[in-house]
């Protein structure tokens, strides 16, 4: 039985800028196949997103949070976005902006869902979003590097990191490649380039744990467990570690015990509702009749939890998420 709530502890906030949310989608992402079925793994359709505004995804993902029996909340991600020379939003060059804004007031108004801010470090006022979005109940600050230009290995970003610090701010940053939008680099997300938050003092919590890609001739997965064996505040998230293209990565870092207090669940929704994850992807790893039950859960919350436990993961791990962002029942 868990003694906290059990957190997901990475999961996307969207829209479309209907309803005065602020957000914005690039017309090259709108154009892609990828849009689409973004819109219907959310359950919603553009007609209805402007007929009644951005905040229908976030009752829509509190709602289908609220039906599932293993899984009590989910850390909700803004995205902020590229950054230009002046220090200001450079919407051309941004793919997908969700704002701040957009996320606190929805998680202000469902009890389930929690604040994941993001600011990215190089704008002009920086460090008064940080304070802004860490007085406003921010429980983490997210991170996808590749898409909105960071290196986190920049020295120019030590203040920022200090103050993540002094503010207790984890940071949770994308690592390994990135394929959901139309274009990445994903040299920036080496989680080796986040060492340097890791020596100010930041919390950091790998996003997937870096389960593919390379970088400096090496696979992103070593230089992970070489950051793990070194750094004490650096965490991981088995986000998406189900994924069909990524199956067998949560047996291998699960192979690591003396990290699993460090390893945070999480379900990278919503991709498990476009098709990437499936009971059925195991077959050959789990027993026909424990897949079949599995397949039978239809909350994608309940299967996810349900699926990565029948592969290995233990319940502690369950724990860890409530315990880093001290969040109790």
């Amino acid at each position: 039985m868990q003694n906290s709530p059990v957190i997901d502890i990475h999961c996307h906030g969207a829209g479309i800028g209907a309803g005065n949310s602020g957000c914005h989608v690039a017309k090259r992402l709108q154009k892609s196949w990828k849009f689409r079925y973004y819109l219907k793994a959310f359950g919603v359709t553009l007609e209805q997103l402007e007929r009644e505004g951005d905040m229908l995804v976030m009752r829509r993902i509190s709602e289908q949070l609220a039906a599932s029996r293993s899984v009590d909340k989910a850390v909700i991600f803004a995205l902020d976005g590229v950054i230009d020379s002046r220090g200001r939003l450079d919407k051309h060059r941004t793919e997908l902006f969700i704002p701040d804004t957009f996320i606190e007031q929805a998680c202000r108004k469902y009890s389930n869902l929690l604040f994941g801010a993001s600011v990215n470090p190089w704008r002009r006022d920086a460090l008064e979003c940080l304070d802004k979005v860490a007085a406003s109940g921010a429980v983490l600050l997210k991170w996808l590097p590749s898409i909105q230009g960071i290196d986190p290995a920049h020295p120019d970003l030590i203040p920022f990191y200090r103050r993540m610090a002094e503010l207790n701010l984890p940071l949770l940053s994308h690592t390994g490649e990135e394929a959901s939008f139309t274009k990445a680099d994903n040299s920036l997300a080496d989680p080796e380039r986040l060492r340097v938050p890791l020596e100010q003092g930041v919390t950091v919590i790998a996003a997937h744990c870096a389960s593919n890609g390379r970088n400096g001739g090496q696979h992103n997965f070593d230089r992970f467990l070489a950051l793990m064996q070194c750094h004490d505040n650096f965490h991981g998230d088995i986000s998406a570690l189900t994924q069909i293209n990524r199956l067998g990565q949560l047996q291998r870092i699960l192979r690591y015990p003396q990290w699993h207090d460090r390893l945070h669940y999480g379900t990278d929704m919503p991709l498990p509702r476009t098709g990437l994850t499936s009971p059925w992807f195991q077959l050959g790893r789990l027993p026909f009749s424990t897949i079949r039950r599995l397949a039978a859960l239809r909350n994608p919350w309940d299967q996810d939890l349900n699926l990565k436990m029948a592969l290995g993961m233990p319940s502690a791990v369950l724990n860890n998420t409530a315990r880093l962002l001290r969040l109790k029942s």
